[in-house]
């Protein structure tokens, strides 16, 4: 039987929670079941949502001395900002749980492996998750996928090992979490307008490596992570643990031919490396051969859960079982020489990138845009040109695409989708279709946002994949 840590902590507070979206909720649920704290709910919608209408000035004079934030609150925002100028604590879902978690009768709590970046997150979460179950723990993905973080770790029958997926939003109001170990996979410009600029994004990206107990984990090719990992406050005795696509070193995971080993854990690192995984058994999750991406999402993930001891034949059975989450990389059809894949999940440039340049060169019909969140295409588009067969270019903010397509893209046949159109995928895919000819990979990874035109970057998944099918 467990129990949750510290509530007497919150006893007597006033605690605010803003931003009723399914953190929010989850928020004010455990802290109403847990505490006997004041509690009050805001929201932007305020009544529609039963909550109080969030404005800076009513949330002070309601006068918290705590103020739980959901991660769609921007950093820049006003509500920030008033907080900050009255040095009120603000606290992630994610600070909470930590200080929430609940704990055995021996006082332990269960750990937590944490992972943040760009682009893979998801992936590295359900992949590590998948290993640590085959390896006897009863793990379970949350954070930014899966089930509320803070539902899960308050449970009295909540998992022995916590895999978070971590977004730069949460990690800015999260404080005193220590992982057992963490891994930045990538950093690539994404949500600079939450954020208000690129050090700020970098900056929250690296909080993720603060209080590490056991292991960073980091790639190698990735100067702007490795820097975080050296500028970490970490727990002492925590070691970083690099991932490069070459022979590992000590402290080191990698590739010998086609295997990947690792040299990282235990005293037989610095004589020799234990086997992970063969490339071969991602083969079954790729269109084609395996990404680059993917195999760095496979390294971070058992380099992770190595630290919590799991063994290398737990790790290779999850893998060669493993499959990918709705609307990455999914293959919908294959018809007349044209293959129709559904990588909405692609949400910024880093990802779409990834995904189209695992295909054939001047193969791929690419439907992009959406909400840019600030972002330029121009260094992406001059990556994948020599991809492209043409371009079919949806969204409200079509321009920063457009004007990469101009200049990087030259001769690339591109089709503009009207911001208005009533059935904006079903006129994509017709457009794609065109273009495609008799021999072609049709990709829907938007490089975007969904949220101007559809519900989530499930919806907009959903949809391509209706309007492929029909």
């Amino acid at each position: 039987m467990r129990h949750v840590l510290s509530r007497e902590d919150f006893d007597g507070a006033r605690i605010a929670v803003v931003g009723m979206g399914l953190s929010g909720r989850a928020s004010f649920a455990a802290l109403t079941e847990h505490t006997n704290a004041t509690l009050s709910q805001w929201d932007s919608k305020g009544d529609d949502v039963g909550a109080r209408l969030l404005t800076p000035e009513a949330l002070l004079d309601w006068g918290p001395n705590l103020v739980v934030i959901a991660p769609g609150i921007p950093a820049v925002s006003d509500v920030y900002e008033a907080l900050n100028a009255y040095k009120i604590p603000v606290w992630s879902e994610v600070e909470l749980a930590w200080r929430m978690r609940s704990v055995d009768a021996d006082g332990t709590a269960a750990p937590w492996l944490a992972v943040t970046g760009t682009n893979g997150k998801t992936t590295t979460v359900q992949m590590a998750t998948a290993m640590a179950q085959a390896g006897g723990f009863t793990a379970q993905a949350v954070g930014n996928v899966g089930d509320p973080l803070i539902t899960a770790v308050t449970s009295e029958e909540g998992p022995n090992l916590v895999v978070v997926e971590l977004s730069s939003f949460q990690l800015h109001s999260t404080h005193t979490m220590s992982p057992l170990a963490a891994g930045c996979l990538n950093i690539a410009d994404d949500h600079l307008d939450w954020h208000g600029s690129r050090e700020a994004y970098w900056a929250d990206k690296a909080r993720v490596y603060n209080n590490t107990q056991v292991a960073c984990l980091y790639p190698v090719d990735e100067p702007k992570v490795a820097a975080m990992v050296e500028e970490a406050d970490v727990v002492e005795g925590a070691r970083a643990i690099g991932l490069t696509k070459g022979v590992p070193g000590p402290g080191q995971i990698g590739l010998v031919e086609d295997l990947v080993a690792e040299r990282a854990y235990g005293p037989e690192r610095f004589h020799s490396a234990n086997e992970l995984f063969q490339v071969k058994d991602l083969e079954h999750l790729a269109h084609g051969d395996v990404p680059v991406h993917l195999l760095n999402d496979a390294m971070m993930a058992a380099g992770l859960v190595r630290a919590a001891g799991v063994t290398p034949e737990a790790i290779q059975r999850a893998l060669s079982s493993f499959s990918l989450g709705g609307h990455r990389i999914e293959t919908v059809a294959v018809q007349g020489g044209v293959t129709w894949i559904n990588d909405s999940k692609a949400t910024n440039a880093h990802a779409a990138r990834a995904s189209i340049r695992a295909q054939e060169d001047g193969s791929v019909v690419w439907i992009a845009g959406g909400v840019a969140k600030g972002a330029r295409f121009d260094e992406l588009v001059s990556d994948i040109s020599h991809k492209l067969k043409g371009v079919v270019v949806i969204g409200e903010d079509q321009e920063p695409i457009l004007e990469a397509l101009r200049s990087g893209a030259q001769g690339v046949p591109v089709t503009v989708i009207p911001p208005g159109s009533a059935k904006v995928m079903t006129d994509a895919v017709a457009a794609a279709r065109q273009l495609a000819g008799q021999n072609a990979v049709v990709m829907l990874a938007p490089a975007c946002a969904s949220w101007d035109q559809f519900a989530s970057y499930a919806d907009r998944g959903q949809q391509f994949a209706q309007a492929v099918l029909e």
